[in-house]
């Protein structure tokens, strides 16, 4: 069965790392909304006056964001129309919470869970001190923001609760505080492509 595979957390969590190690590992196509939205995402904060590399503030929010994850889920699921593993990459803060929002973003595709097998690997970090340094030794222009405004920024990490309807075998609660190796890429790809390990 196609796989539509979700990786979800704060920033800083690693969610990017376990996504591509897994799709190098299993030639899954790799949809990461940071990525997909970029350009326009600097365009339109450009056009508009703003900081280019602002990916945090209402603004930002207000501009850009739910255009970032229709353009990744409308690439993702085109993907997954054709029979290619998706693995889709984000925050997605407002749809996890939401029971429906996985139903009605595959009948977008003419899909349902009956036919798609979606898997979400919830991605967090021990406490937000592991996060703030990781965010800061990647050194990215569009971490600055939440470097800055971090007492604000800092509530929107800790670990996440889905609310979709999937069963508790498709959701793996991932703790990525320690390094990942080859035995943790083992039990991620067990838990999407077989039994949890």
């Amino acid at each position: 069965m196609r796989k539509l595979v979700f990786f979800v957390g704060g920033a800083g969590a690693g969610k990017t790392t376990l996504a591509k190690a897994l799709a190098k590992k299993r030639g899954a196509a790799v949809f990461d909304m940071d990525t997909m939205l970029r350009p326009a995402a600097v365009q339109i904060m450009t056009v508009a006056g703003l900081d280019p590399n602002d990916r945090d503030s209402e603004d930002y929010k207000k501009l850009c964001r739910d255009l970032g994850y229709r353009i990744t889920m409308d690439a993702a699921l085109e993907n997954v129309g054709v029979g290619t593993d998706a693995f889709v990459i984000g925050p997605f803060t407002k749809e996890i919470s939401d029971p429906s929002w996985i139903g009605k973003e595959l009948a977008l595709a003419g899909a349902s869970l009956d036919d798609v097998d979606v898997k979400a690997v919830v991605v967090y970090l021990q406490d937000e001190d592991m996060h703030y340094s990781r965010i800061e030794e990647r050194g990215l222009a569009t971490d600055q923001y939440k470097l800055v405004h971090w007492d604000s920024f800092a509530r929107s990490l800790g670990r996440r609760t889905l609310a979709w309807e999937l069963p508790d075998s498709s959701v793996l609660y991932y703790d990525n505080s320690r390094p990942f190796d080859e035995a943790a890429l083992e039990r991620l790809e067990g838990f999407v492509y077989g039994d949890v390990i």
